[in-house]
């Protein structure tokens, strides 16, 4: 398509089913209204018509939303505002994206467990990448589900006996601050930088659960520096915060991969604390493992945060002022 034409004003009528008509027009069209305010355009209703007014590559998204949101209503799920918003932003990424091919990679924690299933089509990528790698590289920012799915697919293992144990782990040295000077034993040291990993599990099973697994030693969480010198076999393995790893830690907790066992490294390669003067692990091992069968690489953005629409909105904001900033610094070298 011409770019010019993309902008160009137009105006197309579509039916729709019976069966969606309640679901659109209910609290005074509120669904509709979500959807003009969201994409950007107008739309008018009457009888089983809708009339569609904006930029052509609007009317296009639009025309896709309201195909997923029937699809969504007719298999018995009424949408939320934030359904919507999750639409929209995979309609906008790609416009053949169909809401129901992301509830088939569902997963299932225990017989009776929550069901989990991707919110995106990254998360989609990274449900496919763990099903065919046995080391997975997750990098984006806060809200696009990192942790939390690789906190759902080890416990999903576990509970089927694919493996023994679970392990999770996180760098403790942040934003220049060393464990020894933190007051407590060491479970209160560490306890603030792993919380993060207890609120993923919580979510997920009970209390009393969680903590049967961690008495007979199926779940450990314990600080990266604690996994020197170990072989982790037949494990599900989590390093999160991995931006802020150096490049020694990195490599020592990659040596400690053993067999039959799965690694999920988490990280945000825009949130480094660690000195500048020292490289982020994860980001020498993004240049340096590229392309080695049986790793893999996820990248998310904006566009896979699946927290409340303003989160996806500051996240580019930030973008934004970050890019800005850089551009002031190039030209005043």
């Amino acid at each position: 398509m011409d770019e010019s034409e993309s902008f160009e004003e137009i105006e197309e009528k579509i039916s729709i089913d019976e069966s969606i008509e309640q679901l659109l027009f209910s609290n005074n069209d509120e669904i509709l209204h979500e959807i003009e305010k969201t994409i950007g355009l107008f739309i008018a209703a009457r009888g089983q018509n809708l009339t569609i007014y904006g930029h052509r590559e609007k009317v296009e998204i639009a025309k896709r939303v309201i195909s997923n949101l029937t699809s969504n209503f007719k298999s018995g799920k009424i949408p939320t505002r934030n359904d919507i918003s999750i639409i929209v932003r995979n309609v906008k990424e790609d416009l053949g994206f169909n809401v129901n091919k992301l509830k088939e990679l569902k997963i299932k924690i225990g017989p009776h467990g929550k069901t989990i299933s991707p919110k995106s089509i990254g998360q989609a990528k990274y449900f496919e990448a763990i099903s065919k790698n046995d080391l997975i590289f997750v990098i984006g920012p806060a809200g696009t589900g990192k942790t939390y799915i690789a906190m759902a697919f080890a416990l999903n293992y576990l509970t089927s006996e694919n493996i023994s144990r679970i392990i999770l782990t996180r760098p403790v040295v942040e934003a220049g601050e060393s464990l020894g000077y933190l007051p407590g034993d060491l479970e209160q040291k560490v306890d603030p930088y792993l919380r993060p990993l207890y609120d993923a599990i919580y979510d997920m099973i009970p209390y009393n659960m969680f903590q049967r697994y961690v008495e007979r030693g199926a779940i450990e969480v314990a600080p990266l520096a604690y996994m020197r010198g170990r072989t982790l076999h037949d494990s599900f393995i989590i390093l999160d915060e991995a931006q802020n790893t150096t490049r020694g830690q990195m490599l020592m907790f990659l040596t400690r991969i053993g067999f039959n066992s799965k690694t999920i490294i988490t990280g945000d390669i825009t949130q480094v604390d660690i000195p500048r003067t020292q490289d982020s692990g994860l980001v020498v091992a993004s240049k340096v493992l590229k392309g080695i069968e049986g790793i893999a690489f996820i990248y998310m953005g904006p566009e896979d945060v699946v927290r409340h629409p303003l989160v996806e909105r500051i996240i580019k904001a930030f973008q934004r002022e970050e890019e800005k900033r850089r551009d002031d610094k190039d030209k005043n070298k």
